[in-house]
């Protein structure tokens, strides 16, 4: 009997968290802060995977705001086409888009890796929860390592939009895209709707997307994640000039090597909120089976609804929350400044056909945070603060009971 209590008190403490790293500072330079906060060496070609936004949509990150990430890697930023009908629908119509947008100033490079859409590639899951093959454009395959940067808002079809929704979506052609979204049933783009799965499904091959995505690129060099809490709204950035206005103010760029962690992390920053928007945003993540794709992911073993979230603002620790405890340690820094907004994304939201939402304007980009109104300490009211405060107990419980 002693054995096995033994074991269970080995099991919870080698329940690894993964570090979550969290600053209200949203500027430009922050953004090479937080990548080499992750000390990660990111080895041969790197492709940092953006959101290139409907034309002259609000709430993308700009490629102006991400110009000091992409000088520092040296990378090339990537997009795909989508899966429903808009300007980003085929190769020319994107790379005029790419234009409008402004991704081509300064000499950027980037690629729309599935630019020829009749070499596409596949690569199998497993293990899978809906899918167990996905489909992406064949130019990634000049891609060692890659910097996932994602603008983490709502999702009118997956509920929110994060890392996730970037690594499955984002990653997919245009075939991949319909094959995900009717969980395997199509990979014609006309058939995405009328196709359309359930959202438990959709959400879990979404999952199987992503899992592929992150083996592919461990395989060869590695990968990171960052997303950045600005322009909030309810929609993705394929709603383009549609999107409905951010009720949710800014909190901050958050980063992490688990694409698992870092959605929960945004997730419970948003829980933790009680302002104007809040309980809208969460009603629509519940509603469509939003936190399945996390869940998914974890039980495809890429990272973990466990972390610690680590407030790189303050000196000194403060606990914060996870999906255990987490803690907050940090380094410090300035304030911030605005830079729009990102996740991979395509297919609808409420609209029949077209997507969810993005970038806007330079006339909408956020002020300088206030810290005094983003709190990043959020144990009260998140219940995996509840939660590991009760695996100490449960730990407690369980040595007196050996004795």
């Amino acid at each position: 009997m002693k054995s096995i209590i033994f074991l269970l008190i080995a099991l919870i403490y080698c329940a690894e968290k993964s570090d979550v790293y969290f600053t209200k500072t949203i500027t430009p330079e922050r953004m090479v802060d937080m990548l080499k906060i992750l000390n990660v060496e990111l080895k041969g070609n790197i492709g940092l995977k953006v959101h290139s936004g409907e034309p002259n949509g609000p709430y993308f990150l700009r490629p102006d705001f991400l110009q000091k990430i992409y000088d520092y890697t040296q990378g090339t930023f990537l997009e795909c086409n989508v899966a429903y009908t808009s300007d980003r629908l085929t190769t020319e119509k994107h790379k005029q888009t790419l234009q409008t947008n402004g991704w081509y100033d300064n000499n950027r490079r980037i690629e729309i890796m599935d630019e020829d859409s009749s070499q596409d590639i596949s690569f199998n899951v497993e293990p899978h929860n809906k899918i167990s093959v996905t489909y992406a454009g064949k130019n990634l395959e000049k891609y060692d390592s890659c910097v996932v940067l994602s603008h983490f808002k709502g999702h009118g079809m997956g509920g929110y939009g994060g890392a996730l929704k970037q690594l499955s979506i984002g990653f997919a052609s245009t075939q991949g895209k319909t094959w995900i979204h009717t969980a395997g049933a199509s990979l014609d783009y006309k058939d995405l709707f009328p196709k359309r799965a359930s959202n438990e499904d959709f959400t879990a091959s979404m999952a199987d997307a992503a899992s592929a995505i992150v083996k592919y690129f461990k395989s060869k060099g590695d990968i990171v994640y960052i997303n950045v809490m600005v322009n909030i709204s309810l929609s993705c950035d394929c709603a383009g000039t549609s999107a409905p206005a951010p009720k949710i103010r800014d909190m901050g760029i958050l980063a992490s090597t688990d694409p698992v962690a870092l959605d929960m992390a945004c997730l419970d920053l948003i829980k933790a909120t009680s302002e104007e928007g809040t309980q809208e945003f969460l009603d629509q993540v519940t509603n469509l089976d939003g936190e399945n794709t996390i869940y998914k992911a974890e039980a495809l073993g890429i990272g973990t609804t466990k972390y610690n979230l680590i407030d790189v603002d303050e000196d000194g620790e403060d606990e914060s929350e996870g999906e255990s405890e987490g803690e907050s340690k940090g380094e410090s820094e300035g304030e911030s400044e605005g830079g729009e907004s990102e996740g991979e994304s395509e297919g609808g939201e409420s609209e029949g056909e077209g997507g969810e939402s993005e970038g806007e304007s330079d006339t909408t980009e956020p002020d300088t945070i206030d810290p005094d109104t983003t709190d990043p300490d959020t144990t009260s009211g998140n219940p995996g603060s509840f939660i590991g405060w009760n695996i100490d107990l449960i730990l407690i419980v369980l040595f007196l009971f050996i004795k």
